[in-house]
C-alpha cells in the first residue's frame, strides 16, 4: 500500500512544489517554469504527491497546441514531473502520471506530449515513433507522444510561452 496521497495542487503547496522541483532537478529552472505557467494561466492539470504532510512529488500538464493545415488542435504537454530524490523507486512518479492520465482522459484530452527518457515514459504508453513527424523546437529522440483518441500525428507543436524562457 502506498504511504502517499495524490491530490490537485493548491496555492498553499507552492513552497513545497519549489522544494521538490529543485531537489529533483538540482536547480530552480523547472520551479520557475511552473511559476510562469501558473501565472500565465496555462495550467491544464497539476497534481502533487503528499507524504506525512510534505510534498514529495509533482506533475504538471500545460496547454500545447498542434498547428496543422491552418487549424489548431488542443493537446497537453507533460512538464515537469518531479519526485524527491530520497524517495525514488517507490512508485510516486508513476502514480502521479497514471492518475494525471486518468483525469486528463475524463476531461476529454486526446493527446499528450512529453520530452523525457523514452524508457521511463514508454511504460505509460508514450512513444518516440508517434512524435517523429511533429515539427518542434524540441524535436529529438526524447520527444514522445501518447494519443488517447483521434489526434494529429503531424503538425507544429506550439508550447505555452513560458517554455520560450528556458
Amino acid at each position: 500500500m502506498n504511504d502517499f496521497t495524490i491530490r490537485p495542487a493548491e496555492e498553499r503547496d507552492r513552497a513545497g512544489i519549489h522544494e521538490v522541483e529543485e531537489r529533483a532537478f538540482g536547480q530552480a529552472g523547472e520551479a520557475m517554469l511552473v511559476d510562469r505557467l501558473v501565472a500565465d494561466g496555462d495550467v491544464v492539470l497539476e497534481l502533487v504527491a503528499e507524504k506525512e504532510g510534505r510534498i514529495v512529488g509533482h506533475v504538471f500538464f500545460s496547454r500545447l497546441m498542434v498547428e496543422e493545415n491552418g487549424k489548431d488542435f488542443a493537446a497537453v504537454a507533460l512538464a515537469p514531473l518531479a519526485v524527491d530524490p530520497d524517495l525514488h523507486g517507490q512508485g510516486i512518479g508513476g502514480a502521479l502520471v497514471r492518475e494525471a492520465h486518468e483525469r486528463l482522459k475524463l476531461a476529454g484530452e486526446k493527446l499528450s506530449i512529453v520530452l523525457g527518457d523514452p524508457d521511463y515514459y514508454g511504460r505509460f504508453g508514450y512513444h518516440r515513433s508517434n512524435a517523429e513527424k511533429f515539427e518542434s523546437d524540441y524535436q529529438c529522440y526524447a520527444l514522445q507522444s501518447l494519443a488517447w483518441s483521434d489526434a494529429p500525428s503531424t503538425g507544429r507543436l506550439v508550447y505555452a510561452p513560458a517554455f520560450r524562457a528556458l
